[in-house]
Formats: C-alpha cells, sequence, structure tokens
C-alpha cells in the first residue's frame, strides 16, 4: 500500500463527487480510509491501540440497550454519507438494523449517532478548534442527532446536540446519549477508570 502522504499527491483535482472518489480509489486498488469533503481527500488514520479501552468500554455499555436488542449495531471507523460530495468516517457510528440491510444492497446512509476519538498527542486549544473549524456541521447537516468527541488526554467529552450546541462533561458528570439512544448513559470518569 502506498503511504497515505504519498497517495494524497496523486489523487486528481477533478474528483468532485463521493462517487467519483470511490470509483477512483477502487480503481487504483487504494483501501486506505479517507474521508472526503466537498472534492478534499482527508487521511483519516485507524483507531490506535491506546484508544481500544475507550470502545470496549462503549460497545459493551451498548450492549446493555434496548437498540442494541433491536438490531443497532456501534460499528468502528464505518463510512457514514453525508450527502454526494461528503463522507466522514466516525470512531464509532451508531446504524439501525434497516441502514445496514439497506447498505448491503447498496444504499448509503448517515449515522444517527457519530463518536469521535481526539489524538492524545493534541492540545486542548487544538481540540477547540478542531471541533469548531471542521466541526460536528457535516454530521448534523447528514441528519445525525449526536455527535461526541472524545478528548482522553483531558478525560473529557464535547457533546453536540445541533452544530451550536455544546456541553463538555467531565469527571462525574453523567453523560447520556437519550433521546437518540436510550439508557446509553455514564459518569464520564468511569470510562476513564484504570
Amino acid at each position: 500500500m502506498i503511504a497515505p502522504e504519498l497517495l494524497i499527491e496523486e489523487f486528481p483535482a477533478t474528483l468532485k463527487t463521493v462517487t467519483e472518489f470511490e470509483a477512483w480509489q477502487n480503481e487504483q486498488g487504494e483501501e486506505g480510509n479517507y474521508e472526503f469533503v466537498r472534492g478534499r481527500i482527508i487521511p483519516k488514520p485507524a483507531m490506535k491501540q491506546n484508544e481500544f479501552y475507550i470502545v470496549k468500554f462503549l460497545t459493551r455499555l451498548f450492549i446493555g440497550t434496548e437498540a442494541f436488542r433491536e438490531g443497532y449495531e456501534l460499528l468502528q471507523e464505518g463510512d457514514s454519507y453525508v450527502d454526494t460530495e461528503r463522507k466522514r468516517i466516525p470512531d464509532l457510528a451508531l446504524f439501525s438494523d434497516e441502514q445496514i440491510k439497506k447498505a448491503r444492497n447498496g444504499v448509503r446512509s448517515c449515522t444517527l449517532f457519530a463518536v469521535e476519538i481526539l489524538s492524545d498527542s493534541e492540545k486542548e486549544n487544538d481540540i477547540i478548534e478542531k471541533i469548531t473549524e471542521r466541526g460536528p456541521q457535516d454530521y448534523f447537516d447528514a441528519g445525525v442527532q449526536l455527535v461526541w468527541y472524545i478528548a482522553p488526554k483531558f478525560q473529557k467529552i464535547y457533546a453536540y446536540t445541533s452544530p451550536d450546541d455544546i456541553r463538555v462533561f467531565r469527571g462525574e458528570q453523567i453523560i447520556s446519549a437519550t433521546p437518540v439512544l436510550p439508557g446509553f448513559q455514564f459518569a464520564v470518569a468511569d470510562m476513564f477508570r484504570e
């Protein structure tokens, strides 16, 4: 596989839609994770092993929800389509059983709830800039109802219920994904305990 930084220089500037980008990617045999936003190809590094504990915590909590019993899945690093010009790849994404069945037949959809894990190497100011600059707007444009940005280094979760409505959770504060995902709640500190 070609290194992402080398491949990016080789992307044709004429790609305007997700379909064109994915066709080009398939033609090249390139399987890397890339988000596509209005003609920009954005490398999406794979989840780091030191972030696995977050995924384990959240997926085990999810298994106890009614949504899980109804066939919903909390999937890792899957495509989430905003529109014909934008595709994001959240670290965790909630999809319904119906969406999964339709995807099997080529119907693209966007998650209902996106979780992004921010890198430990990022400073808090970098995180704020990232979640406000690029922000959750793409997700909400697609109908997502909730976006969480988890900052392990600072043991905080930035929860968006709209592009402009953010609340920061930390410590013993209880964060909840209701009404998107009823029963999915926990004290933030519990996720970060050893």
